[in-house]
């Protein structure tokens, strides 16, 4: 039935579900709430990369500054005497003889230099010449062992050792192929010191071999340890005994082998050094 103009009028209002215009909900927040979580994970990510960055590589504190996991959480530095953490103030050596530095310093760090540079010239060419054998152990050797190293070395580079490697009885290469015999410390560990003793091993990489053409004994690479003991004889580091013991051996890289040019190239334009660690 049709109202009439003087019938009053009702008013109904709807629930909001049923409104006809669209009203925020709680669905729609998700976007951003979700926005403001990435920018606020991103902001940390941020952060930490900066702080980590400050912090000195091997150390567990901001570089410049002190702080937890110093030096007792690091294996000892393979620094050179007289650089790094050397509080004794340790110098290079100065002088040599026969090519082999001496005059190391009274520390265990002027041990292990001397034990280094004393494994670099026991493993070398000269070794396998009975004159300049002589002149290496009377260079390094106490003289109280002196003798006795003298004799084992003898028989350990002469006679049947040379002649395996293709040498003669002066140690000679044959003509047109380069001997070649090097020892190369990759570092050193200090087995037991005190003023007057002391026992250092020495982790070594060596190079032996006839480099040439015609060459039936290629150069070929190894892994050995060498364990020196010294005597403080008053004013250096001096050798009482030594023995070795292979490895520990790397795996050996993907890596293609040499010719015998360039490895002949090689030994001739790299000279071998001794050095004061």
């Amino acid at each position: 039935m049709p109202l009439s103009d003087d019938q009053p009028h009702t008013r109904t209002r709807l629930p909001v579900g049923e409104q006809p215009f669209p009203q925020p909900s709680y669905r729609q927040s998700r976007p951003l709430r979700a926005l403001l979580t990435i920018l606020v994970v991103v902001t940390l990510l941020v952060v930490a990369i900066a702080v980590a960055n400050r912090v000195a590589p091997g150390t567990g504190s901001a570089a410049g500054g002190g702080g937890g996991g110093g030096s007792a959480d690091r294996a000892a530095p393979s620094a050179a005497s007289g650089a790094g953490p050397a509080p004794s103030g340790d110098q290079p050596v100065a002088t040599t003889v026969n090519g082999i530095p001496t005059g190391f310093p009274h520390t265990d760090q002027g041990a292990q230099s001397a034990a280094t540079n004393y494994a670099v010239a026991i493993g070398s060419a000269d070794m396998f010449r009975t004159d300049s054998r002589h002149g290496i152990v009377a260079t390094i050797a106490d003289p109280g062992a002196l003798a006795g190293l003298q004799s084992r070395l003898d028989q350990g580079f002469g006679g049947d050792t040379a002649a395996r490697y293709g040498l003669d009885a002066q140690g000679r290469a044959p003509k047109g192929l380069t001997f070649v015999s090097r020892t190369v410390p990759v570092g050193t560990k200090t087995a037991g010191y005190n003023d007057s003793d002391t026992k250092i091993e020495v982790w070594c990489t060596g190079l032996t071999g006839l480099a040439g053409e015609r060459s039936v004994q290629p150069v070929t690479t190894s892994w050995f340890t060498l364990t020196l003991a010294l005597h403080w004889t008053g004013s250096d580091w001096k050798l009482t005994d030594f023995t070795s013991r292979q490895g520990p051996a790397p795996m050996p890289g993907d890596q293609q082998a040499a010719t015998a040019d360039e490895i002949t190239g090689a030994v001739q334009q790299f000279g071998g050094y001794h050095f004061a660690r």
